[in-house]
């Protein structure tokens, strides 16, 4: 391949279950050159997200097209007055190499580089993932200080950011589950949670309440299912549910939609607040974000938690990788320099 070649990654086929590598195909064609009104971006980092998972079935992507997603770039040539060469930029056109942007379309942006914080921190604790778990605790769930906390999939890139900023929020008690023992001690030894458990090592509803004897304030619920029903138990009276995504029905092969949790009434005996989170009604808290970690990152109180794994051809591996949960933090993919 030349430098004259770009890369894209597209959906060739809808999955039935967990989604191969079978899905997908790499496709090679001409590094585009931008008309009037847009810029040529080199991308140098890519996110491969769980969202992407609901994207592959009926009424998501389009087969055969290259596929959308967030990613960070470089400005090499450029038509569009607002963006000059060398700008970085996030924008959400997807797994490729090479893109054409147009400044404030498709979440086009410029990013600033801050020093001592890494650029892929802009797809993880200071990107969409970051924004989703900031947005969740203070607008959605109203976070006070003292509160306890739970958080499931408390590995993952929402979870360890929920984690991180709640901290600095002034959470009280902050709980969390995770899929496996090594992640379990991250969370507690790395992470700072006060207590954690591996959701395979017996009820969800039985280890949260032994993890919180005493209830808990706020949920941010990335998993739904039985990790939802337990957090509905759990929870004090005027207790917050912020739903952010529903993991645990991601790859379902059955026909029947999943079933709601037992204990539904409780949220009307108890007073429960449950709202979901959908993070692009929140760009404009982008800033507020900013403001808030970039010092807590530059002095090293709070580090980006991320897997990163480089280069584009390993764009497909690092998806399912993620869904697979291989990943502690934000999984990226790292393209260039």
């Amino acid at each position: 391949m030349t430098q004259t070649a770009a890369l894209t990654v597209q959906q060739t086929a809808r999955p039935h279950g967990f989604p191969t590598a079978a899905h997908f195909a790499f496709m090679e064609s001409p590094v585009p050159v931008p008309t009037e009104g847009t810029a040529l971006v080199e991308n140098l980092y890519l996110s491969v997200d769980p969202y992407h998972r609901e994207l592959m079935d009926e009424g998501g992507w389009d087969l055969d097209t290259p596929l959308e997603g967030r990613a960070i770039g470089r400005v090499t040539a450029s038509r569009d007055p607002g963006l000059r060469e060398g700008d970085l930029v996030f924008h959400r056109e997807g797994w490729r190499t090479h893109a054409l942007v147009t400044l404030g379309t498709q979440g086009t942006r410029k990013i600033t580089a801050y020093e001592g914080v890494p650029l892929s921190a802009h797809l993880s604790i200071l990107g969409g993932t970051g924004l989703t778990a900031y947005v969740a605790l203070t607008r959605t769930a109203g976070l006070k200080p003292g509160d306890d906390l739970f958080v499931s999939a408390a590995a993952g890139g929402v979870g360890t950011a929920t984690g991180r900023i709640a901290r600095l929020l002034g959470a009280g008690r902050i709980i969390g589950s995770a899929g496996s023992p090594a992640k379990v001690e991250h969370l507690t030894r790395n992470l700072g949670f006060d207590a954690a458990f591996d959701y395979h090592d017996g009820p969800v509803a039985g280890q949260l309440a032994l993890a919180a004897p005493d209830g808990i304030d706020v949920y941010v619920d990335n998993v739904g299912g039985d990790h939802l029903e337990g957090a509905i138990s759990a929870l004090r009276d005027h207790g917050r549910i912020a739903w952010v995504g529903a993991i645990s029905q991601y790859n379902s092969t059955s026909a029947q939609p999943p079933a709601a949790p037992r204990n539904l009434f409780e949220i009307v005996d108890k007073s429960l607040r449950l709202e979901g989170v959908l993070v692009r009604n929140y760009t404009d808290v982008q800033g507020e974000l900013e403001d808030f970690l970039v010092p807590h990152l530059q002095s090293g109180q709070i580090a980006p938690d991320e897997t990163v794994v480089e280069g584009f051809e390993r764009t497909v591996d690092a998806f399912l990788g993620m869904l697979r949960g291989e990943n502690t933090g934000k999984m990226v993919v790292r393209i260039a320099d």
